[in-house]
């Protein structure tokens, strides 16, 4: 394996995994506002420790990882504890998308980290688990509970 090129412009990084730092930010966190902060966040990041990769799944995995962990502190931080949430409206033309997403952002942020990897990423549970550093199991319990919980709250709502 041949190493990446190390002086690719930040902008076609940026433009190649936007979309998945955003959405998976935004699942962690559940806000639009704090998935910018931690898209931000992620980039500078790139950009400061500038480290170097043997491949482009090697880059995804790294990006994925401090995206996880960045939202995952800014959720941990007193700051983020103290402040009252901005109110979040998913504009779309599917009622039943923005209906699943409402239930979908009910799911506490590590259930919602681990459904975004699966369906959104497309992530093999074993990938899944390297990534959060936790183990296969955890992550197929971890799925299972999110499933049971939106069952549980798609009923409460009457959607089945």
């Amino acid at each position: 394996m041949t190493p990446l090129d190390p002086h690719e412009p930040i902008e076609s990084v940026v433009d190649r995994y936007k979309d998945s730092i955003y959405r998976l930010a935004y699942s962690i966190t559940g806000s639009r506002h704090d998935a910018e902060d931690v898209f931000q966040e992620v980039f500078l990041r790139y950009i400061t420790k500038a480290p170097a990769f043997t491949d482009e799944g090697h880059r995804k995995a790294w990006l994925l990882k401090v995206t996880s962990n960045c939202s995952k502190k800014l959720l941990s931080s007193s700051w983020h504890r103290r402040t009252e949430p901005l109110s979040d409206d998913l504009i779309s033309d599917e009622a039943d998308r923005r209906d699943l997403y409402a239930e979908l952002s009910r799911l506490e942020p590590m259930y919602r980290e681990v459904v975004h990897l699966f369906y959104y990423e497309d992530m093999p549970t074993e990938a899944i688990a390297g990534l959060l550093n936790i183990s296969n199991s955890a992550v197929r319990k971890r799925l299972s509970r999110a499933r049971e919980k939106l069952r549980e709250f798609m009923k409460e709502e009457d959607y089945v």
